[in-house]
Protein backbone atom coordinates (compact mmCIF):
# COMPACT_ATOMS: atom_id res chain seq x y z
CA UNK A 1 0.00 0.00 0.00
CA UNK A 2 1.47 3.32 -1.03
CA UNK A 3 1.37 6.08 1.82
CA UNK A 4 -0.15 9.39 -0.17
CA UNK A 5 1.74 12.47 1.58
CA UNK A 6 -1.83 13.69 2.93
CA UNK A 7 -1.89 10.48 4.57
CA UNK A 8 1.38 10.00 5.63
CA UNK A 9 1.20 13.59 7.50
CA UNK A 10 -1.50 12.10 10.23
CA UNK A 11 0.60 8.70 10.11
CA UNK A 12 4.10 10.04 11.08
CA UNK A 13 5.81 10.02 13.92
CA UNK A 14 5.40 11.86 17.60
CA UNK A 15 6.45 15.56 16.73
CA UNK A 16 8.05 17.58 19.39
CA UNK A 17 5.62 20.16 20.69
CA UNK A 18 6.40 23.71 22.38
CA UNK A 19 6.36 22.17 26.10
CA UNK A 20 9.14 20.11 25.36
CA UNK A 21 6.94 16.83 25.16
CA UNK A 22 6.26 14.42 22.09
CA UNK A 23 2.80 14.12 21.52
CA UNK A 24 1.60 11.79 18.41
CA UNK A 25 -0.32 13.61 16.00
CA UNK A 26 -4.02 13.49 16.29
CA UNK A 27 -6.13 14.79 12.91
CA UNK A 28 -7.56 18.13 13.66
CA UNK A 29 -10.95 16.58 13.09
CA UNK A 30 -10.31 14.22 15.98
CA UNK A 31 -8.65 16.78 18.19
CA UNK A 32 -11.85 18.93 17.88
CA UNK A 33 -13.94 15.79 18.72
CA UNK A 34 -12.26 14.87 21.72
CA UNK A 35 -11.86 18.66 23.03
CA UNK A 36 -15.94 18.41 22.76
CA UNK A 37 -15.89 15.47 24.70
CA UNK A 38 -12.83 17.30 27.15
CA UNK A 39 -15.42 19.65 27.41
CA UNK A 40 -18.55 18.29 27.90
CA UNK A 41 -17.18 16.19 30.86
CA UNK A 42 -16.26 19.24 32.34
CA UNK A 43 -19.48 20.86 32.36
CA UNK A 44 -21.08 17.76 34.07
CA UNK A 45 -18.95 18.16 36.76
CA UNK A 46 -19.57 21.25 36.77
CA UNK A 47 -23.14 21.24 36.96
CA UNK A 48 -23.35 18.97 39.46
CA UNK A 49 -21.59 21.24 41.45
CA UNK A 50 -23.60 24.31 40.67
CA UNK A 51 -26.53 22.64 41.31
CA UNK A 52 -25.14 20.87 44.40
CA UNK A 53 -23.95 24.48 45.77
CA UNK A 54 -27.58 26.31 45.24
CA UNK A 55 -30.10 23.28 44.73
CA UNK A 56 -31.68 24.23 41.22
CA UNK A 57 -34.50 21.27 41.79
CA UNK A 58 -32.63 18.80 39.57
CA UNK A 59 -30.55 16.76 40.86
CA UNK A 60 -30.48 18.53 44.33
CA UNK A 61 -34.19 19.60 45.44
CA UNK A 62 -35.00 23.25 45.73
CA UNK A 63 -34.20 25.14 49.51
CA UNK A 64 -31.56 21.98 49.93
CA UNK A 65 -28.38 22.71 48.37
CA UNK A 66 -25.64 23.38 50.42
CA UNK A 67 -25.44 27.21 50.60
CA UNK A 68 -29.14 26.72 52.35
CA UNK A 69 -27.50 24.47 54.89
CA UNK A 70 -28.01 20.81 52.81
CA UNK A 71 -25.56 18.24 52.75
CA UNK A 72 -24.73 17.71 49.09
CA UNK A 73 -23.39 14.06 49.86
CA UNK A 74 -25.67 12.69 52.84
CA UNK A 75 -28.44 11.89 50.42
CA UNK A 76 -26.56 9.64 48.51
CA UNK A 77 -24.76 8.13 50.35
CA UNK A 78 -27.55 7.60 52.94
CA UNK A 79 -29.74 6.45 50.70
CA UNK A 80 -28.70 6.11 47.67
CA UNK A 81 -25.87 2.86 48.12
CA UNK A 82 -26.60 -0.36 47.46
CA UNK A 83 -24.86 -3.90 47.47
CA UNK A 84 -21.62 -4.94 49.12
CA UNK A 85 -20.42 -1.40 49.99
CA UNK A 86 -23.06 -0.17 51.03
CA UNK A 87 -22.00 0.06 54.92
CA UNK A 88 -19.21 1.80 54.32
CA UNK A 89 -20.92 4.25 52.09
CA UNK A 90 -23.09 4.94 55.33
CA UNK A 91 -21.01 5.30 57.53
CA UNK A 92 -19.12 8.40 56.04
CA UNK A 93 -22.86 10.35 55.97
CA UNK A 94 -21.96 13.51 58.06
CA UNK A 95 -18.44 13.26 58.59
CA UNK A 96 -16.95 16.37 58.54
CA UNK A 97 -14.70 15.98 55.53
CA UNK A 98 -16.47 14.51 52.80
CA UNK A 99 -18.87 16.87 51.68
CA UNK A 100 -16.34 19.60 51.46
CA UNK A 101 -13.87 16.89 49.70
CA UNK A 102 -16.47 15.63 47.27
CA UNK A 103 -17.39 19.79 46.55
CA UNK A 104 -13.85 20.63 45.97
CA UNK A 105 -13.43 17.10 43.43
CA UNK A 106 -16.45 17.97 40.92
CA UNK A 107 -15.35 22.13 40.58
CA UNK A 108 -11.72 21.37 40.64
CA UNK A 109 -11.75 18.34 38.05
CA UNK A 110 -14.78 20.19 36.37
CA UNK A 111 -12.85 23.23 35.74
CA UNK A 112 -9.61 21.69 34.73
CA UNK A 113 -11.51 19.06 32.15
CA UNK A 114 -13.56 22.42 30.78
CA UNK A 115 -10.46 24.51 30.25
CA UNK A 116 -8.05 21.91 29.39
CA UNK A 117 -5.50 22.75 32.66
CA UNK A 118 -4.02 20.18 34.98
CA UNK A 119 -5.70 16.92 32.34
CA UNK A 120 -3.43 14.66 34.47
CA UNK A 121 -5.01 15.61 38.01
CA UNK A 122 -8.14 15.61 36.40
CA UNK A 123 -7.89 12.27 34.94
CA UNK A 124 -6.85 10.55 38.08
CA UNK A 125 -9.54 12.44 40.25
CA UNK A 126 -12.30 12.15 37.89
CA UNK A 127 -11.47 8.19 37.80
CA UNK A 128 -11.39 7.75 41.18
CA UNK A 129 -14.37 9.51 41.70
CA UNK A 130 -16.33 7.71 38.84
CA UNK A 131 -15.63 4.35 40.68
CA UNK A 132 -15.99 5.18 43.95
CA UNK A 133 -19.83 6.39 42.87
CA UNK A 134 -19.88 3.15 40.75
CA UNK A 135 -18.55 0.40 43.93
CA UNK A 136 -21.63 2.50 45.76
CA UNK A 137 -24.12 0.74 44.32
CA UNK A 138 -22.59 -2.94 43.01
CA UNK A 139 -23.94 -4.76 40.92
CA UNK A 140 -25.19 -2.11 38.10
CA UNK A 141 -28.85 -2.32 37.55
CA UNK A 142 -28.73 -2.99 33.60
CA UNK A 143 -24.90 -4.69 33.38
CA UNK A 144 -23.24 -7.19 35.87
CA UNK A 145 -20.11 -5.00 35.66
CA UNK A 146 -20.30 -1.96 33.84
CA UNK A 147 -22.02 1.26 33.48
CA UNK A 148 -21.86 5.06 32.70
CA UNK A 149 -19.16 5.58 35.80
CA UNK A 150 -17.06 3.03 34.43
CA UNK A 151 -17.02 4.42 31.42
CA UNK A 152 -16.21 8.24 32.34
CA UNK A 153 -13.51 6.87 34.11
CA UNK A 154 -11.90 5.47 31.03
CA UNK A 155 -12.56 8.44 28.92
CA UNK A 156 -11.59 10.72 31.42
CA UNK A 157 -8.12 8.97 31.62
CA UNK A 158 -8.13 8.93 27.67
CA UNK A 159 -8.46 12.10 27.40
CA UNK A 160 -5.40 12.95 29.23
CA UNK A 161 -3.59 10.54 27.44
CA UNK A 162 -3.92 11.77 24.22
CA UNK A 163 -3.18 15.64 25.67
CA UNK A 164 -7.49 16.71 24.52
CA UNK A 165 -6.50 19.90 26.26
CA UNK A 166 -4.38 21.39 23.36
CA UNK A 167 -7.25 21.58 21.25
CA UNK A 168 -9.74 24.67 22.39
CA UNK A 169 -8.54 24.70 25.69
CA UNK A 170 -5.66 25.85 28.01
CA UNK A 171 -3.55 22.93 27.62
CA UNK A 172 -0.17 23.80 25.94
CA UNK A 173 -0.52 27.54 27.73
CA UNK A 174 -0.73 25.43 30.83
CA UNK A 175 2.41 22.67 30.26
CA UNK A 176 4.37 26.01 29.51
CA UNK A 177 4.34 27.11 33.21
CA UNK A 178 7.01 27.20 35.36
CA UNK A 179 5.66 25.33 38.31
CA UNK A 180 3.98 23.03 35.82
CA UNK A 181 7.23 22.32 34.34
CA UNK A 182 9.01 21.77 37.35
CA UNK A 183 6.03 19.20 38.48
CA UNK A 184 4.98 17.47 35.28
CA UNK A 185 2.30 15.46 37.58
CA UNK A 186 0.63 19.09 37.06
CA UNK A 187 -0.12 19.16 33.37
Amino acid sequence: MTITPHRQRHLSAPTMEPDGQRHPIITPTAGRALAVLRIAYGLTFLWAFVDKVFGFGYATKSGKGWIDGGDPTAGFLGKGTAGPMSDFYHSLVGDWWVSPLFMIGLAGIGIALTLGIGMRIAAVSGALLYLLMWSANLPPANNPVLDDHILGAISVVALALVAAGNVWGFGKWWAGLDFVRKYPWLR
